[in-house]
């Protein structure tokens, strides 16, 4: 019996083409409500973009920069896994020796760009964003830092991942841009956070997701559901294959399992 759904955020819940939630998704998460099943966001926007992208939609927790950083309805603090300070201090180092290659840095609410170019704006289009304050990339030592946004081709991956941000590990969703968070941290990992505050069972969850990032959770939870948008080796981790956000993929899902 299903009693908990995650769902990502961007290609899931929001399509890529109208930058909405279709109202059909917006139906099944009422209704999922109703019902009592509990409906959590599991994505990898922080805190400061996660509302604006799901505008006046209810979700009974959070699970956001792809685990990093979870929380309640009420935004109460349910995990948070930082950035190591020595990781930290590497890629400012290594920034300043290539500083044509751009880095946000994520806390709580807050966020910076350590300085703006064409990859920065194709994604802030793609996702409808706006691009981040920007600032000295020294101000990373200032905070609790749960997740670094990393402008550089996936060739790149090897040489950032291994000798700089050694501690950390990336979840890419587009071939221009990977999400960094500290090793250990990841969708899943934050699921099985939100489980235990409310007492669920991983066997009676469901997740809904698209991308890169959504792998593990589709792997993790009892069903794993990719959308019909997905790319084909994210649609192989999943159980179940639906449509596109933009086709009723989460509605028509929960109706085959006879949820809704």
């Amino acid at each position: 019996m299903v009693k908990a759904i995650f769902f990502d955020i961007d290609g899931t819940l929001v399509s890529f083409q109208t930058h909405t939630v279709p109202e059909s998704t917006r139906e099944a998460l009422r209704l999922l409500r109703e019902k009592g099943i509990k409906v959590f966001i599991a994505t990898g926007r922080p805190k400061t973009l996660m509302m604006d992208a799901v505008g006046d939609q209810d979700f009974d927790g959070y699970v956001t920069l792809n685990g990093a950083h979870c929380f309640t309805a009420n935004h109460e603090d349910i995990y948070k896994g930082c950035v190591p300070q020595e990781d930290i201090e590497r890629l400012i180092q290594y920034q300043h020796d290539h500083p044509e290659m751009p880095f946000v840095f994520v806390h709580d609410n807050t966020w910076f760009l350590t300085h703006e170019d064409e990859a920065v704006r194709e994604i802030a289009r793609l996702i409808q964003i706006d691009i981040p304050e920007i600032r000295p990339i020294e101000t990373a030592r200032e905070k609790e830092i749960l997740q670094i946004m990393g402008y550089f081709p996936e060739e790149k991956d090897e040489e950032i991942l291994g000798k700089v941000l050694t501690h950390c590990e990336p979840m890419r969703w587009h071939p221009l841009f990977a999400d960094i968070i500290a090793r250990g941290n990841s969708k899943s990992h934050g699921i099985d956070q939100m489980l235990a505050y409310y007492g669920i069972d991983l066997k009676d969850t469901m997740a809904f997701g698209d991308g890169g990032n959504d792998i593990p959770m589709l792997k993790h939870v009892g069903m794993g559901i990719a959308m019909g948008n997905a790319a084909p080796h994210i649609q192989a981790a999943a159980d179940y294959i639906t449509t596109s956000v933009d086709e009723e993929g989460i509605m028509k899902a929960l109706k085959h399992f006879h949820i809704l």
